[in-house]
């Protein structure tokens, strides 16, 4: 299972939820025990509040992760756990829920079974098609990169980051009255840059972002003297987001295409 810092949950998850047609198969105002599984740092667990019975006190969603740092920054109620054994009795919740999970795990039907022993009613996952992201940008060469790269990072992942719709594993689980629901969020760059894009800006300029993914890719095919290359274009791609920022000229758009899957017990 992939592992992630608190810092790239938040630049990658806060802002998600402005627009929730996608959730509203859901009946998330009906619901009164939830359980958000794989919360992280806990943004969808609030956008989860925020809809469940209305906001009322009396509902109960709870948050669980098998990283207690992560956790710490959930409000209660919260478990620690892992989401291929989650630490629920069976039929204790009517909706177990996860964002961003499945595509990070070496056993995804697993734990969609543990949603389903937990629920009594629905289960519902969130899930993004990591081969779908589409880059916008003033850089010319960022485009072209973020596509080489994302292509690369994929074919050398041991998971399945371009998962996107679960249609097949619900079926697989017997779930019934599958539905699926497209979101696509777009997270902009512009002025006045905020210090999350800028710190982003150098990694880029530094090589830094695209050091941590190098097992992955060479594990995809790339020998070292080819990594070392498309480090070097990342580089002087990051060193012209940086410039442009210099001069408040940097923007950027990225859509990433997430699927709603969700079906009965």
């Amino acid at each position: 299972m992939r592992r992630f810092s608190e810092e790239y949950l938040s630049e990658t998850r806060t802002g998600m939820w402005g627009d929730r047609d996608a959730l509203s198969g859901l009946a998330l105002a009906t619901r009164e025990r939830v359980l958000d599984v794989g919360a992280g740092t806990g943004e969808f667990t609030r956008v989860l509040r925020e809809e469940v019975s209305g906001g009322d006190p009396g509902a109960l969603v709870t948050a669980v992760d098998a990283d207690p740092d992560l956790l710490g920054a959930v409000s209660p109620p919260r478990l620690l756990g892992d989401a291929t054994r989650l630490p629920v009795q069976a039929n204790t919740v009517d909706l177990a829920v996860c964002q961003a999970l499945l595509v990070n795990l070496d056993d995804p039907a697993r734990a969609l079974e543990e949603l389903a022993r937990v629920s009594t009613d629905r289960v519902a996952v969130v899930e993004p098609d990591n081969s779908a992201v589409t880059v916008e940008s003033t850089v010319g060469d960022e485009t072209a990169l973020a596509r080489r790269a994302r292509g690369l990072y994929i074919r050398g992942s041991t998971v399945n980051p371009a998962l996107g719709s679960a249609r097949d594993l619900f079926e697989q689980a017997e779930l019934a009255a599958v539905t699926v629901r497209r979101h696509n969020h777009v997270r902009t760059v512009e002025p006045p840059y905020s210090e999350q894009a800028l710190e982003s800006a150098r990694r880029k300029a530094s090589g830094a972002g695209i050091e941590t993914d190098r097992e992955t890719l060479l594990a995809a095919g790339l020998n070292p003297e080819a990594f070392d290359h498309l480090r070097g274009e990342w580089r002087a791609m990051g060193r012209q987001v940086v410039e442009q920022m210099a001069d408040s000229e940097y923007r950027r758009r990225e859509t990433v295409p997430f699927y709603v899957t969700a079906g009965r017990v």
